[in-house]
């Protein structure tokens, strides 16, 4: 893999479906850290520390010196309590390179929680994409509150994939009428996922209006070839080490445009992520791999993003250059809970939540998306390129978990009452 580290991590930045409805809870407790699949997340406390190597963090700083340490590919920092717990501080990292034995400079990771579930999260930063490692140093200086208890850096081993050999697709579908095609997708078996990470169940929400585009913060110039890796990487940070039910994202995009399924429960239906904190109800994410804060994201990438949002927005019949309104499940995003807000039926992570996910440059790609979304609803062929961008009811409640529907159902009729 070809490694280019970005300079900060940003956040990574889901007939209708009626299930019986539960009240969200939090993400449950993380499973147990060995996967099956051979890779590792190893915990190293963050221990009191009275300046950092620059000599900022001061007396409440926290921190880990430069250590080697097993092989990883993924670091965050972790903590116990609320997410926002580091919001006025800061948190950055360096790294060894497994490969030439020389240190990177400080990177800084997004601690603004925008990821995540709509119940009480659990405290991390966004995870860094590292390439191969095996060495650390982490200095953390807190907000006035001081540092959280528990603090501790997260290495996370992506190992070879319970079933990483089998290259399993979902093949694409043709148009059916006034419905866009569903593009071929990679799925968790295909990605190599470990099946016994994550809760066995699933939650819905009602029928998906809304498709957030994301970006994974992780290296940008990288083969194809690894993209499973990183998704690897990113499924046990957020289960592992941040204690979700699954990976947030619904879909991952990689740079050659091949669309992997992300959390699990059936790419046709409406499986409630966890990517736009206090949107993700009635809503997909969708994650391009990379980070496009000011790189630029290639042209198969978009058509991967434009091509996921046309079918799955098709499939409740919403117009991809629509509006919608969703009502927010979080005062800790943009609008406080239980307001109505406006958003384009593709929109951006940042427009629910203050965050540069998914990078400006992706983010003003978003209309040219939007576009070729909708002339794709009503053709039956390849969307039209995505043009560079020009200078001049309520929701239905989240439903209990239920049985693993297969991989391609589409959404079913609620039984009849009583």
């Amino acid at each position: 893999m070809t490694l280019h580290l970005p300079a900060a991590a940003l956040a990574g930045c889901t007939a209708v479906l009626l299930l019986q409805p539960v009240t969200a809870a939090a993400e449950p407790a993380p499973r147990p850290r060995t996967p099956a699949g051979g890779g590792s997340v190893t915990s190293l406390p963050l221990t009191a520390i009275s300046t950092g190597a620059t000599g900022r963090a001061g007396p409440a700083g926290r921190g880990l010196a430069a250590r080697a340490t097993r092989p990883f590919e993924l670091l965050g920092v972790g903590w116990d309590g609320p997410a926002a717990a580091l919001a006025d501080g800061s948190v950055r990292v360096r790294v060894r390179s497994a490969a030439t034995g020389a240190w990177s400079g400080w990177h800084d990771l997004d601690t603004d929680g925008a990821d995540g579930p709509d119940g009480p999260p659990h405290g991390a930063t966004a995870p860094l994409w590292t390439g191969p490692s095996d060495g650390v140093a982490v200095e953390v200086v807190p907000g006035p509150a001081g540092p959280p208890p528990g603090l501790r850096v997260e290495l996370v081993d992506p190992g070879q994939g319970a079933d990483a050999a089998t290259a399993q697709v979902l093949p694409g579908s043709p148009a059916d009428g006034h419905q866009a095609p569903r593009p071929t997708v990679v799925t968790r078996a295909g990605w190599g996922a470990d099946e016994s990470l994550r809760e066995e169940g699933f939650v819905y929400t009602g029928p998906v209006r809304a498709v957030f585009v994301h970006h994974t913060a992780t290296a940008t110039e990288y083969d194809c070839a690894d993209a499973p890796r990183v998704i690897r990487a990113l499924y046990q940070y957020h289960v592992q080490s941040n204690g979700w039910r699954d990976i947030g994202y619904n879909f991952l995009v990689d740079r050659c445009g091949t669309v992997y399924e992300g959390r699990a429960g059936g790419v046709g239906l409406p499986v409630r992520g966890a990517h736009t904190l206090g949107f993700n109800t009635d809503s997909a994410g969708v994650a391009a791999i990379g980070t496009f804060t000011t790189d630029v994201p290639p042209e198969p990438l978009l058509d991967g993003i434009a091509r996921t949002a046309a079918w799955k927005l098709g499939l409740t019949g919403q117009d991809a250059a629509g509006r919608v309104q969703l009502v927010s499940a979080s005062s800790a995003s943009r609008y406080p809970k239980g307001s109505k807000a406006d958003f384009d039926a593709v929109s951006g992570h940042r427009d629910g939540f203050n965050t540069e996910c998914p990078g400006s440059v992706l983010y003003e790609r978003l209309p040219g998306i939007r576009a070729a979304a909708a002339r794709l609803q009503h053709t039956d062929g390849a969307p039209d390129p995505v043009p560079a961008p020009d200078s001049g009811p309520a929701p239905a409640p989240d439903s209990a978990p239920v049985p693993a529907p297969a991989p391609d159902a589409a959404p079913v009729p609620a039984p009849a009452a009583g």
